[in-house]
């Protein structure tokens, strides 16, 4: 029988790559101020989403995955036999995971995988997963090994402004002041599940020399695994720029599939973010 997969749409994996991966996307709701509800990156694009986002006073409320909706997916997937995992978003961020997790109680063959991540981080999990379902039959041993992986993702994201953070009461207004006023670009990253601030630099280019600096003076980058570049907004120009800097750390920067980053992380960070995430090397 085979091992099936699911993913909230907080992974941003196109649907063309998930479908080509065997990966099932449940979209998540967002609903903007006034009451107008989307399904992500379905009745919204994700370049429609930022365009409402600028015009918006407000940022949109994401919601979670019922535990019905699962399930329905669930009895689709099962009905022949298989089994499911699913990867989901971090259950620091969301409540996705514990809806999973309801879901599944009724169905012996699925399993539900926290990835303590989100976005590119979720994603480079799922495409891990992705080629494990295909060589591997065991599906407890396919989840151990996911469970063993997700400790060493590492994701990395500079935000260009600083007003959505604002705006979703992440820091305070006067920050936000200061930090426009010096062109401050915080770096972060998913620690433990919880988005955190690893450094803020001065600049486009001081925030692309920390990200290298934090990938070389980690265990670096492992080649073997999946990677994978993500920006937000209409334009990927401060992406492209990251990695004409860094082309040094990758071995072939050209084949890391690149993906635009959708609500529920776009929501925070705004446009002309840009993130990626990887494997760190094995100690």
């Amino acid at each position: 029988m085979a091992i099936k997969i699911v993913m909230e749409s907080s992974c941003d994996i196109p649907k063309e790559r998930a479908e080509r991966l065997g990966i099932t996307v449940i979209p998540m709701k967002f609903t903007f101020p006034g009451g107008e509800s989307y399904l992500d990156n379905v009745s919204m694009t994700h370049a429609e989403f930022y365009k409402k986002l600028e015009n918006s006073e407000d940022i949109p409320v994401t919601s979670m995955v019922s535990p019905a909706e699962y399930e329905d997916v669930f009895r689709e997937m099962t009905a022949n036999g298989d089994s499911v995992i699913v990867v989901s978003l971090s259950s620091k961020l969301s409540g996705c995971y514990n809806s999973a997790v309801l879901a599944r109680r009724d169905f012996e063959n699925v399993y539900v995988v926290d990835s303590e991540n989100a976005c590119v981080g979720q994603s480079v999990l799922g495409e891990y997963r992705a080629k494990l379902a295909k060589n591997e039959s065991d599906v407890k041993a396919v989840v151990k090994k996911l469970e063993k992986a997700k400790k060493r993702i590492r994701l990395l994201a500079v935000v260009d402004t600083l007003k959505y953070l604002k705006k979703g009461g992440r820091i305070s207004s006067a920050a936000a002041f200061a930090g426009g006023l010096l062109g401050i670009k915080p770096v972060l990253t998913v620690d433990e599940g919880v988005i955190a601030v690893v450094g803020k630099a001065r600049g486009a280019k001081a925030a692309d020399n920390l990200l290298i600096k934090y990938i070389e003076d980690g265990n670096g980058i492992d080649e073997t695994m999946p990677i994978y570049l993500g920006y937000s907004g209409s334009s990927r120009e401060t992406l492209d720029n990251y990695i004409e800097n860094s082309r040094h750390i990758y071995a072939d920067v050209d084949s890391i599939p690149v993906i635009t980053i959708g609500c529920v992380i776009g929501t925070h960070v705004g446009p002309g973010a840009f993130g990626l995430a990887y494997f760190e090397k094995e100690k």
